[in-house]
């Protein structure tokens, strides 16, 4: 085998370890996410892990964050919370260094 072709599977293998540690760090932010958004809507106990874990199912339904926030944002509004798409979206990003914090540094 040349090294060409071990540095081409390198890549590839490379690529796809940083495609998994992407797909984790999305679905503990997510996941992050959900559990914020029970406390803003007053659940507690077992109700904020099954909230978190159909927020993180939400972001199945289609590419990109958008699922997640109009699901989160209908849920909110439909509890009486009053936080705009903007303030889900303000949400997510800080999630997003938390659970890549989290996630890079269990793999370290």
């Amino acid at each position: 085998m040349s090294s060409f072709d071990n540095r081409e599977k390198g890549f590839e293998a490379k690529y796809k370890v940083d495609q998994e540690t992407q797909f984790r760090i999305t679905v503990r932010r997510n996941k992050l996410l959900g559990e914020w958004a029970a406390g803003q809507m007053g659940l507690a106990g077992d109700a904020v892990a099954a909230y978190a874990k159909d927020v993180v199912a939400a972001d199945f339904d289609r590419p990109g964050d958008d699922d997640v926030i109009e699901k989160v944002l209908a849920d909110l509004s439909a509890k009486g919370v009053k936080l705009g798409a903007a303030d889900i979206k303000k949400k997510l990003e800080e999630l997003q260094s938390v659970a890549r914090a989290e996630i890079v540094g269990v793999q370290k």
